[in-house]
């Protein structure tokens, strides 16, 4: 891999697609020779429980239509399987390059890994370029006028809004123009043999018959969406996550057709750019509530209850499909995910980083701020939560949501038999149980 020419190095993160990329049209734009890479992090994947985890294989896909492509330019994606420090050390030892580029990352792991890369790169006098791409805006750009961050939503909503809709230019939207990578391609790093192409055995993993939903979504869907969200036994939503989640769809792309389809769809995006900013300003919820008096619960943490929960065994039909559809596919209707989070924590009084954890392994779009932000909304111990005493009914949803029981059909096909478990606790017991045990917590707080 070594040249004498400097090459410059396009990493691969969250953004897994060589259409509408920040950072990689940036580098080919500004530069001639650009080496695109990615490192399969062994810090990351030696804390994966499932030899088939489909996230890393979904990643291995996406790496293997991306190098085929680039193949076809003359060029090559080198993939590493190593701590992406050791990577880095390896590629800036064994070639000449003078620029790194890369679409930053806002979580703490990557925060950390990115400013030892910093560090190496300015040991060694090479430029680090970094770019905006995995949300539309940033958390230093959406700031109350004193500059402090949000923690309420809609205020935050209002100034996100506000900022577009400021960046209008002759009837597009600034911040979401498109980066034409597909421009430069000729500036790609041209290779004699392509790098030898890792595989999934060779890490440790393998495939699974857990199918990646769609990046192709129709517009009536996303039309469609403010009206059919709700209910999980039709397909009213994008299921689009996995590719945020990984960057194999552009945010810009999809908020720009959001804000000419659905104001309902536009606004899950701005959850999702509001809960990144909430983990930038307020790491601590990594581990912690946001509200640190939510952490004096005496919380239960009955084992077989979180276990009959994790297994969809807790007879209360609602949560169940939610943990077997989400157990079988990766995923789970956001509605039932809400349902499901709020019995975890308020009818079982089970810590919600319990709850986080396991989606957290079974998620195909698990994203750290997303994940984190959604289960203490749920617990009640995060920003713009429900409020402690908003315990959802089981029932009542799944009157409302599934009124036909179709979901629950299709998931627990022994559901009205004998075989299916009964309660394992009763709502209005937990209820009062779960009133008491949070205002005692929070009245001694």
């Amino acid at each position: 891999m070594s040249n004498e020419c400097p090459i410059t190095i396009f990493w691969f993160r969250r953004d897994l697609r060589l259409h509408d990329n920040a950072a990689l049209f940036h580098a080919l734009k500004e530069n001639k020779k650009v080496q695109c890479i990615f490192i399969f992090d062994k810090n990351i994947l030696d804390d994966l429980k499932d030899s088939k985890d489909v996230r890393v294989a979904f990643i291995h896909d996406t790496l293997s239509e991306i190098k085929q492509t680039l193949n076809s330019y003359g060029a090559d994606l080198w993939v590493f399987h190593d701590t992406a420090l050791d990577a880095w050390q390896k590629i800036l030892s064994q070639n000449n390059v003078d620029k790194i580029y890369f679409n930053r990352d806002y979580e703490p792991y990557a925060l950390n890994r990115d400013q030892e890369l910093n560090i190496l790169a300015e040991s060694m006098n090479i430029d680090v370029c970094t770019y905006k791409d995995h949300v539309v805006f940033e958390s230093h750009e959406v700031l109350k006028d004193d500059g402090n961050p949000y923690v309420v939503f809609t205020p935050y909503k209002r100034k996100w809004m506000s900022l577009l809709e400021s960046g209008r230019l002759e009837n597009n939207y600034d911040v979401l123009k498109a980066f034409k990578c597909e421009d430069y391609l000729s500036n790609l790093n041209p290779v004699d043999e392509p790098m030898a192409f890792i595989s999934l055995g060779a890490m440790g993993f393998e495939k699974t018959n857990i199918a990646i939903p769609s990046k192709e979504v129709s517009q009536s869907l996303i039309k469609e969406y403010g009206d059919k969200r709700n209910f999980p036994a039709i397909h009213g939503t994008s299921r689009l996550g996995v590719h945020y989640r990984f960057g194999t769809v552009s945010i810009r792309e999809k908020a720009a057709k959001a804000i000419v389809l659905s104001e309902t769809y536009l606004n899950e995006l701005i959850w999702r750019d509001f809960y990144s900013q909430i983990l930038h300003h307020f790491p601590h919820i990594v581990k912690e509530s946001f509200r640190k008096k939510y952490d004096n619960i005496d919380w239960r943490n009955n084992k077989e209850e979180f276990e009959a929960w994790c297994q969809g065994k807790t007879g209360y039909p609602i949560v169940d499909a939610g943990m077997r559809e989400l157990n079988t596919t990766g995923y789970m209707h956001n509605r039932v995910r809400m349902i499901a989070a709020s019995f975890l924590t308020k009818h079982l009084l089970i810590d919600w980083r319990w709850g986080e954890a396991y989606f957290a392994q079974k998620l195909l779009d698990y994203d750290l701020a997303s994940n984190n932000g959604g289960w203490q909304w749920a617990s009640g111990s995060g920003t713009d939560a429900a409020p402690y005493f908003r315990i959802f009914n089981p029932w009542t949803q799944q009157d409302k949501f599934d009124k036909h029981k179709a979901y629950i059909k299709k998931w627990i096909p022994e559901y009205g038999t004998p075989q299916y478990p009964q309660p394992i606790v009763d709502h209005k017991e937990a209820r009062e149980r779960c009133l008491k045990t949070y205002k005692e917590a929070l009245d001694n707080n």
